[in-house]
């Protein structure tokens, strides 16, 4: 991962609140994917876990007994995670692809495969650090934002984007690294948020777009992302 972005406060600057505002919609999406699986995990990690707020709303729905663990490249919001630890909930500036000996029931790689360089080494890396993982991919390539001049670059811009996917690649990508996709859906994230102009104005047909055919509107209009549980495969 090029970790300037993040190390040197220009990720900071670009992002003030670092999506905390976003944090509980995305804890809910993970908390339902558990609750369809009736997976009950109780040691969770999450690997760029930036401010800890998604760890820390988590908390508050699963069970008490519950271990979290949050991992991250950035001093500046490590030291802002810090702020949320508890005696379950603990936060470690450091890289999980180096740690020895760490297993967890479940990993979460919420919106952090696109800030990657090397995304299938780091994904084969991750592999068998959990029982099951849970991954969060914004679904950046459109119709959409391939016509409209500058969009995917404002990406790479604003939130350091790397790689663009769409629900076929990202799914594709997961199983060359050495994944079993177990559950994937679409997040309704650009109908629930936007805070562009471009944004705003999409957010209708989105809506409409969705409700009528998600496959249809995340290849049309974009903007949504894909949460998938997965494990790793086995040789059969």
């Amino acid at each position: 991962m090029s970790t300037d972005l993040y190390v040197s406060g220009a990720y900071l600057e670009r992002n003030p609140d670092w999506h905390v505002r976003e944090s509980p919609w995305k804890a809910s999406q993970v908390a339902r994917m558990l609750g369809d699986h009736e997976l009950n995990p109780r040691t969770v990690c999450e690997v760029g876990c930036g401010v800890g707020e998604v760890l820390a709303q988590l908390q508050l729905q699963l069970e008490p007994q519950c271990e979290l663990s949050g991992y991250e490249v950035s001093p500046i919001a490590f030291a802002r995670a810090q702020e949320r630890a508890n005696e379950r909930l603990q936060f470690k500036l450091a890289d999980l692809r180096h740690e020895t000996g760490v297993h967890f029931d479940l990993l979460l790689v919420l919106d952090v495969l696109e800030h990657v360089d090397d995304y299938i080494g780091f994904l084969s890396d991750l592999r068998s650090r959990a029982s099951f993982t849970i991954m969060h991919i914004p679904l950046d390539l459109s119709v959409q934002t391939v016509l409209r001049r500058g969009a995917l670059s404002k990406r790479r811009d604003l939130y350091g984007h790397l790689h663009y996917f769409t629900k076929e690649t990202a799914l594709r990508t997961l199983k060359d690294a050495g994944y079993r996709i177990i559950d994937a859906r679409y997040t309704d994230h650009p109908i629930v948020f936007g805070g562009t102009r471009e944004q705003r104005m999409l957010k209708v047909p989105r809506r409409l777009g969705f409700a009528l055919n998600q496959d249809w509107a995340a290849r049309m209009l974009g903007g949504f992302s894909l949460l998938v549980l997965a494990t790793a495969a086995t040789d059969d």
